[in-house]
């Protein structure tokens, strides 16, 4: 049997498939928070004593670039190393994969209703893609068609310098390098879970709009603003306004730094946003902020315009990637 896992800096999923299908399945799925457990080999040995699958092969993918079969990953204090956890649970092969690698070789294998078309182009066949996922943090990677399929490839383009497109964003920038004291700005620092609530408390800070006292109290309660911050500016009744500005900044950053990457790798074959977030704002997403952000690239607006952009929506895209490569090389080697 190949196990699977999907490592990120909030949970960690776990999954056995049978290696002979053509569209891998789990056959039987756990998700552990990542915090609770000092290291990936923990997880692994919880997982084996709740379920006692003879296993083989093993492919992960993991938040944090990964050198030479090893990973020290981004939001957590883990270094995994594939010869080690082949050792230690007596594995014929273990394969570490970035964790927006995973995500980009689900994209060719994805079914029509695993994704949302958010902006309308014209996707040349074969041409390259690129993959946006703010989650936990910020994602990033590309495929390129090479001798009749998509090859995928990592990218830590997230952590790459955030570009301030206006006179709101150029205060964001100065108040995360002055009052946060943070030394270096990245596109992950306010276009992420960890940047909706950097992007909030400078628009708190500059008072943009009230902050009522039951979100003061729930916000410092919460461990993950997040969600709090994401709920209110999205509830149908009483929107927050300072949460709305907050989402509404956000959104129109990732459109921005998804038109970036596209310019980059001239993808034609279309941009697709993943990870934790999108799915969760896609009527927000579908509206004129992101588009607005995703055309405005001066005399190359005519070559955005005509790329189209898609929000997967399938439950679990890294596992269905890592599995599909797992089934490809390891089973049929």
């Amino acid at each position: 049997m190949l196990l699977v896992g999907d490592i990120g800096g909030t949970k960690t999923l776990l999954a056995v498939y049978a290696p002979d299908k053509e569209h891998p399945e789990p056959e039987i799925m756990e998700r552990f928070p990542s915090d609770d457990y000092p290291s990936l080999e923990a997880i692994i040995a919880a997982f084996q004593e709740m379920h006692r699958h003879e296993i083989s092969h093993a492919v992960f993918g993991v938040a944090g670039p990964v050198v030479n079969g090893r990973a020290r990953t981004t939001n957590l204090p883990w270094v995994i190393d594939e010869q080690q956890i082949a050792d230690q649970f007596h594995l014929q092969a273990v394969k570490l994969l970035n964790d927006l690698e995973s995500v980009a070789l689900a994209i060719p294998h994805l079914a029509d209703e695993d994704q949302v078309q958010i902006k309308p182009g014209r996707a040349r066949p074969q041409g390259p893609i690129g993959v946006v996922a703010p989650g936990t943090g910020l994602g990033e990677a590309f495929l390129v068609f090479v001798e009749g399929r998509y090859h995928a490839f990592p990218s830590e383009g997230g952590h790459t310098d955030f570009g301030p497109t206006n006179e709101l964003e150029w205060g964001l920038t100065d108040y995360l390098l002055s009052e946060k004291k943070l030394g270096h700005v990245s596109y992950e620092q306010v276009c992420s879970g960890i940047g909706i609530p950097n992007i909030y408390t400078y628009l708190r800070h500059i008072e943009y709009a009230p902050e009522p006292d039951w979100l003061a109290e729930a916000l410092a309660e919460a461990e993950d603003m997040t969600p709090i911050i994401v709920n209110a500016a999205c509830n149908l009744d009483q929107p927050v306004d300072l949460c709305w500005q907050t989402l509404e900044m956000f959104v129109s950053i990732l459109g921005s730094e998804a038109s970036n990457l596209a310019l980059k790798l001239l993808a034609t074959g279309g941009i697709y946003l993943g990870g934790g977030i999108p799915p969760r704002i896609l009527s927000v997403l579908a509206g004129e902020t992101f588009i607005d952000g995703f055309l405005d690239k001066g005399r190359f607006r005519n070559l955005v315009e005509d790329i189209p952009v898609h929000v997967i929506i399938h439950p679990n895209p890294a596992m269905f990637g890592a599995a599909s490569y797992g089934t490809r090389w390891f089973v049929k080697a």
